[in-house]
């Protein structure tokens, strides 16, 4: 499902929108910022009500890239790139080439500033397509000697982030008899959904594909309908499907004593962070939890078989958020509020350096 969203303050250093010249279909590449290196961030391919949502998306994507990358440690900026497909579209295995051959020139039209991966509707055998017309895309399939699929290490950042989350609320970072509540079961809900039943959590599950209930099943864990499973008490609600879930009424209902998942921009509005803390709920910012992905693609691109060493810093995602939950204690403001100061912080200190440094 895709929620409508107010279009962001326009911030972005570039932005491009185009009809594929192959595909016919509208592709966004927004580039927020380099003030830190080149933009890395994920092709999104979703079906938007109109070509203008898909913008809004890349737009808030991309910013929400930023904060991410710089909250990570990372030398690179912000970007991200939407295809955009009607209610209406099909896509065949042609037209999809097509799609993705157009991606890549949009792409490389940016001259290395922003680099692409796979995303939410895109597959690393998509990425080997783009790289037929740039070679500024990461994540390439292992087949090839690429890096393969980043959910594994999205997973397990947000596993760190959930630990830590739940060390904050209830006393102990262990998650065997804790009620979370997942809310979309794609490539990162899933595998998050699988440790966290092998360790003993109470899950709630749902996800918009029926065919999900399945995996539900095989892990004992209580499927609700979709739109519901916010208002089932738990430890901590995971928002792991398609950004806004977290409207005014769903914060206002919300069973939870924390929110804390892999979902880019699960808040419909900035001010859901404030209405969050003002339940007495925790809320781990999304750019810091589910930074496992990037953090993966980036490091592996740059020094590639440092798989050990990748792995201690996804990890670190938890001591992360540990600091910034302390952090926004101390200053009296809400962790969304602290993870930006320290993410401008970072963007400050890049954007001060000279050009090529």
């Amino acid at each position: 499902m895709t929620h409508s969203l107010p279009l962001p303050d326009f911030t972005h250093e570039r932005v491009e929108v185009i009809t594929g010249r192959r595909s016919g279909l509208v592709v966004t590449v927004a580039l927020h910022s380099s003030a830190l290196g080149p933009a890395l961030g994920g092709a999104r391919l979703w079906r938007y009500p109109h070509w203008s949502d898909a913008m809004g998306d890349a737009l808030r994507l991309s910013a929400a890239m930023t904060l991410k990358n710089a909250t990570a440690g990372l030398d690179a900026g912000g970007g991200k790139s939407v295809i955009a497909l009607s209610e209406a579209d099909t896509l065949d295995a042609d037209r999809r080439r097509a799609a993705f051959l157009d991606l890549g020139d949009a792409v490389e039209s940016f001259g290395g500033q922003y680099r692409t991966a796979e995303d939410v509707g895109s597959t690393t055998e998509d990425m080997l397509v783009v790289s037929e017309r740039t070679a500024h895309v990461v994540g390439l399939p292992d087949s090839v000697g690429g890096s393969g699929e980043p959910a594994g290490p999205t997973s397990r950042g947000v596993y760190a982030a959930l630990r830590a989350t739940l060390e904050r609320i209830v006393g102990s970072p262990e998650v065997a008899g804790r009620r979370i509540t997942i809310s979309g079961l794609g490539q990162v809900g899933s595998r998050l959904a699988v440790r966290l039943s092998g360790e003993g959590a109470i899950l709630t599950v749902t996800d918009v594909n029926p065919a999900k209930m399945s995996l539900a099943a095989e892990l004992g864990a209580t499927w609700v309908e979709p739109g519901t499973e916010h208002v089932v008490p738990a430890d901590v609600f995971v928002p792991a499907g398609i950004g806004g879930l977290l409207t005014e009424d769903v914060i206002d209902a919300l069973a939870a004593g924390a929110v804390c998942g892999p979902a880019n921009n699960p808040l419909a509005e900035r001010s859901g962070a404030a209405r969050l803390a003002d339940r007495g709920i925790l809320y781990a910012p999304d750019f810091v939890a589910n930074a496992g992905g990037v953090i993966y693609l980036d490091v592996e691109a740059r020094t590639p078989g440092h798989r050990e060493e990748i792995a201690t810093r996804i990890d670190g995602i938890g001591d992360t958020l540990r600091r910034l939950f302390d952090d926004a204690a101390e200053r009296g403001v809400t962790p969304l509020d602290a993870a930006e100061a320290y993410a401008a912080e970072r963007l400050a200190t890049g954007a001060r350096q000279p050009a090529g440094v």
